[in-house]
C-alpha cells in the first residue's frame, strides 16, 4: 500500500480531528513510500525502532510518538539518535495519542473494559461523547482486594489499590488508561464505587479514602498496551496488511 493511501486509512479510522491533543497525532516522520511491514506498539522508544529495524519494517505506529507540547525543539541526544533510527532505515512513524485512547472499538479504553468484562455505559464527563475517561459496571458486585486480583492477574502486573474509606463494595466503576488520576475526583462525584487508571499521584490517597472511592494504579504502559495490540490485528484482518505489535515492556 502506498503510504498516502495508509494515512489516509489511519485518519479516517482514528479521526485525529475530533480532540485536541497534546502533539500532532497521524504521520510524524516521513518515511518509505510504500507500506509493507508494519510494527505497532504503545511508545516510540529506541527499543522498539530498533526491533523495527531487525524486523524489517518500513513503518512503525504507536500510542506515545515525539513532538509533545512544551518538549524542547532541538534533535539533540536521544532525541537525535531516535529520528537518525527513523531516517537512516527510511521508516514512517505514526503516532495516535488521544485518538487511540477513545476510539470506540479499538481504544485504550474499550480494550480495557473487554479484558475486566466490565459493561460501558457511558462517558464519565457527562454530555461529552469523545470524553477521555469512561465509566461501566460490572456483572456482580465484587471487592476491592478481588478486583485488584483480577486487574493484576489480566495485565501481569501487580496493582496498587487505595481502598475507598468504608472499603464498600464495588459495582460501578470508571477508568481512563494512562496517566488519569485527575479524573478521580469526577468518579467520586457521580457516586461511583471505584477507579482504575495507570499513575498515581500523593493527593489519590486523600482523594480516594476522604471522598470514599476505590483506587487502582496498574501502570501507564500496562494500561495502554491493548489499543496498539488492537490496531495491529484490525489492520491485519480487514487490510490483509502484514502488522505485527511489539510488547517492549515497561514496569511504570
Amino acid at each position: 500500500m502506498q503510504r498516502l493511501q495508509f494515512q489516509r486509512l489511519l485518519n479516517d479510522l482514528l479521526q485525529p480531528e475530533r480532540i485536541k491533543d497534546y502533539c500532532p497525532n497521524g504521520l510524524q516522520v516521513q518515511g518509505n513510500n510504500q507500506v509493507s511491514k508494519i510494527i505497532t506498539g504503545v511508545t516510540a522508544s529506541q527499543a522498539l525502532l530498533d526491533e523495527a529495524v531487525a524486523k524489517g519494517a518500513d513503518t512503525i505506529i504507536v500510542h506515545h510518538g515525539y513532538f509533545w507540547k512544551n518538549e524542547p525543539y532541538c534533535l539533540t541526544g536521544m532525541k537525535y539518535n531516535r529520528i537518525k533510527t527513523l531516517l537512516d532505515n527510511d521508516i514512517n512513524l505514526f503516532a495516535f495519542h488521544l485518538p487511540l485512547d477513545i476510539h470506540e472499538e479499538l481504544g485504550n479504553n474499550v480494550q480495557l473494559a473487554k479484558l475486566l468484562n466490565i459493561n460501558i455505559t457511558g462517558p464519565l464527563e457527562l454530555g461529552n461523547p469523545i470524553s477521555v475517561s469512561i465509566q461501566g459496571e460490572l456483572a456482580h458486585e465484587t471487592t476491592g482486594e478481588a478486583l485488584n486480583e483480577l486487574i493484576s492477574s489480566k495485565l501481569n502486573r501487580q496493582a496498587l489499590h487505595i481502598s475507598a474509606g468504608s472499603n464498600k463494595p464495588i459495582k460501578t466503576i470508571a477508568w481512563c488508561t494512562g496517566g488519569g488520576q485527575g479524573y478521580i475526583e469526577l468518579a467520586a462525584e457521580q457516586g461511583i464505587d471505584a477507579f482504575i487508571t495507570g499513575e498515581v499521584s500523593e493527593q489519590t490517597t486523600h482523594i480516594a479514602k476522604e471522598m470514599d472511592i476505590h483506587f487502582f494504579a496498574a501502570g501507564h504502559h500496562a494500561t495502554e498496551r491493548y489499543g496498539a495490540k488492537a490496531l495491529a490485528e484490525y489492520l491485519a484482518a480487514t487490510h490483509s496488511l502484514d502488522v505485527e505489535f511489539v510488547d517492549i515492556d515497561n514496569p511504570v
